[in-house]
């Protein structure tokens, strides 16, 4: 069995790094010496790491270390996951902290775990007890894709089933595994000249949430009886705080030893030590102390290692030390409680008899918790996984399935929309008033509300189309242009606006003719359509033609014995295709040099001509371009769309972020069309794959849709989901899943049929 091993590795300072090289060492066979020595429980294994790096340090790795990540550059994750399923590994082995991969709350290992085409096992160093939204989606979309989750407390299991909704059959507890390493406690001590001390010790990384000054606080008192205690503080500032506050917290405690007079009794040790040399630190010590602030903390090594060697452990009561110090394995006291903790630590030293008890238990305790023993657990539970041939997560279901969308529901549109119109911008859920509105989003509304009154007889939905439809009456100038924003106070921010927006204007527009709820709002909608219509062929956007055309197709679907428009609606196609036609070639069937923004919209456009006008020359133009489109973007199975960071020139690198979900809604439109076109249930499928981008479906494999505020978060960027919640993006939602709803009535009806 081959294993693959994801993680911080020695020598890099991390305790992550020193578990995972424990891990991977307990759990490779080694290989027998010629007088024959004897193999590990872990026989026949083999394995490799993939390192994570930090900030783009550089380390000189051992050779198990085969290829690296940087921890913030997407395109290394990406790399790693291809190394990985060419590599011939069985298995793949996550050791997850938040901290230690890039983007937001770790989000770029998402797309890695999405990719890999073996099962993964993942150990969970980490789990929130209050997470923020994106910690929680990043957890669970780990654990939807893991075989088996492991973790290392009881309580972490009830975290994930009740906080996490976990299945508790895919989680699998194995304790923190302890290093064999046994030293003799008076020999230690003879070692650092400590044999008349009595030695308190604590250790690793130092940080303001290790709760230090508890501990130095509480000497005073003991002091007092027992002059020979000494306090030793083992460990580097954690990289994290040095970057950012220094050693502002060190310098706190120096001062505090100073002015408690406490210079002979403390001493800070200010390395990273190897581990045999911390083992024998912690043989020597008489009392392991852990201070910690607050409860949160589900995993402790340290801890661990303290029982594993039998030291008498005092701590405060947070989650790993409640369990692991149970049974009189060790003392509790609580959080910042120096007093209590001085009274405790007195009471142990006048009674040797009763810190020998503690010590043993511990001892006993430690014995089977070692890495042979750990590792041999990891080892059992790599071969059943890999016995039950599981199916992997990989989330690429092809068939439109209506259950899996979340209730459709106005509320995050409404919350939005005042009686000027709909707020274009939101902070989270909430709609920034200071950005106003614009024609774009009034017009987009105006489309989702007509679909869902079409579609769902929504009265909401008719109560809020006269908003849009007036604003789009408001910005209208006397030539048929449009102003495009309005400031919140109903200030107009522009003259004319972009040949976009005038776009999106008549496919909204031209929608309402075709689908109007009442006469009404038929001749206002007819009378802004028409007035605008001497614009048209003097569009230079193609996006901006694109729409306009749609706009005119479903005008005409009603109005067919227009022929002026007919003849106009030809005019705008055949611009389509001349662009077309000066851009493509045999490797590249695009009507520009690059892919940019809305690209679905134009083979959109030309569908929807081809249905009108049954244009040979424009239907294999709209299929062309669209079967390259989807070359490009739904390749792997999900919709990945062409980032607006940097788009995708001709012969260039394509850009992942940042994706937005126009784009998506633009994918979604055009399969939709396709089929009505060419009757192919394929494009269906292409359809509901393109829609479930929303759901998770995604290079990052997070939901944008909000299932509380039940809107749609405006894309995402390298470091992970943007939470804004807009119109532009929620609309998109919305519209797509009414959109795949409808194909979902239309697919049932061709199957009957």
């Amino acid at each position: 069995m081959k294993l693959a091993y994801i993680g911080t590795y020695p020598p890099r300072e991390c305790g992550i790094a020193t578990f995972t090289q424990n891990l991977y060492n307990s759990m490779i066979s080694k290989t027998p010496s010629a007088e024959g020595e004897i193999e590990t429980i872990a026989n026949r294994v083999e394995g490799f790491i993939v390192a994570m790096n930090d900030h783009d340090q550089t380390y000189n790795y051992p050779q198990e270390v085969k290829l690296t990540i940087r921890q913030e550059h997407q395109r290394d994750y990406l790399k790693a996951v291809k190394f990985i399923n060419l590599s011939g590994a069985d298995v793949c082995i996550l050791e997850h902290e938040f901290g230690i991969f890039g983007g937001q709350n770790g989000i770029y290992i998402l797309p890695l775990l999405h990719r890999l085409e073996i099962p993964l096992i993942v150990t969970l160093h980490t789990i929130m007890k209050t997470p923020s939204y994106n910690e929680k989606a990043v957890l669970q979309e780990i654990c939807k894709m893991a075989q088996k989750v492991v973790v290392m407390s009881r309580i972490a299991i009830k975290f994930l089933t009740t906080i996490y909704n976990i299945d508790a059959d895919k989680i699998e507890y194995i304790e923190h595994g302890v290093p064999d390493i046994r030293f003799n406690q008076h020999v230690a001590k003879e070692e650092f000249n400590l044999e008349n001390k009595k030695f308190l010790l604590t250790f690793g990384f130092v940080g303001r949430n290790k709760g230090i000054e508890t501990a130095i606080k509480a000497l005073p008192k003991v002091i007092e009886k027992h002059p020979d205690v000494l306090y030793l503080i083992i460990g580097k500032t954690h990289p994290n705080v040095l970057r950012h506050s220094g050693e502002e917290y060190r310098t706190y405690l120096q001062l505090l030893i100073k002015n408690l007079k406490l210079e002979d009794h403390v001493f800070f040790l200010n390395e990273f030590v190897s581990q045999k040399e911390l083992f024998k630190y912690l043989s020597a010590s008489d009392i392991y102390i852990t201070p910690y602030l607050n409860e949160a903390q589900i995993t402790s090594g340290t801890l661990s290692y303290a029982i594993g060697v039998g030291s008498a452990v005092i701590s405060t009561p947070y989650w790993h030390a409640s369990e692991l110090l149970a049974e009189g394995r060790g003392r509790l006291f609580n959080f910042n409680d120096s007093d209590e903790l001085s009274s405790i630590l007195q009471d142990l030293l006048d009674n040797p008899e009763e810190l020998k008890k503690i010590r043993k238990k511990a001892y006993d305790y430690g014995r089977t918790i070692t890495w042979p023993i750990s590792g041999g657990h990891y080892v059992e539970l790599a071969q059943n996984v890999l016995s039950s041939s599981p199916t992997l997560v990989t989330k690429d279901e092809n068939s439109i399935d209506p259950l899996m969308l979340p209730p459709f529901s106005l509320a995050h549109i409404k919350r939005l929309t005042d009686d000027t119109g709909i707020i274009q911008h939101a902070k989270f859920g909430i709609p920034n008033l200071k950005d106003g509105y614009c024609l774009d989003d009034n017009a987009r509304a105006l489309l989702l509300v007509l679909l869902a009154y079409r579609q769902k007889k929504d009265l909401l939905a008719l109560d809020l189309a006269p908003v849009y439809l007036s604003y789009i009456h408001y910005m209208q100038n006397k030539d048929g242009t449009f102003r495009n924003f309005l400031s919140f106070n109903r200030n107009f921010l522009d003259e004319v606006g972009s040949e976009d927006s005038f776009g999106r204007t008549i496919w909204a527009l031209g929608y309402l003719l075709g689908n109007a709820p009442n006469d009404a709002y038929y001749q206002t909608g007819k009378q802004i359509f028409f007035d605008a219509s001497p614009n048209f062929d003097k569009l230079k956007s193609i996006r901006a033609i694109a729409n306009t055309i749609i706009g005119i197709c479903y005008y005409l679907r009603s109005n067919s014995g227009d022929d002026s428009m007919t003849q106009l609606l030809k005019t705008l196609a055949n611009k389509l295709v001349k662009h077309y036609d000066e851009n493509s070639s045999p490797d590249w069937k695009w009507f520009e040099q690059l892919l940019a923004y809305d690209n679905g919209m134009l083979p959109l456009a030309l569908l929807h001509t081809a249905q009108v006008l049954n244009d040979e020359k424009i239907t294999s133009t709209a299929l062309d371009s669209m079967n390259f489109l989807t070359e490009n973007t739904l390749k792997d199975g999900y919709l990945s769309i062409i980032g607006n960071e940097k788009w995708y020139k001709k012969n260039g690198e394509r850009s992942l972020f940042a994706q937005q979900p126009v784009d998506a809604l633009a994918m979604v439109l055009m399969y939709h069309q396709a089929f009505h076109v060419t009757k192919d249930k394929e494009y269906l499928s292409k359809l509901f794959t393109s829609f479930m981008w929303f759901l998770g479906n995604n290079d990052l494999r997070m939901s944008l849709f909000d299932f509380e505020t039940k809107g749609c978060c405006d894309g995402f960027e390298m470091d992970g989901i943007n939470r804004n919640q807009g119109a532009e993006s929620s609309l998109a939602y919305l519209i797509s899943h009414l959109t795949v709803l409808q194909a979902f009535e239309e697919f049932e009806h061709e199957h009957v049929s």
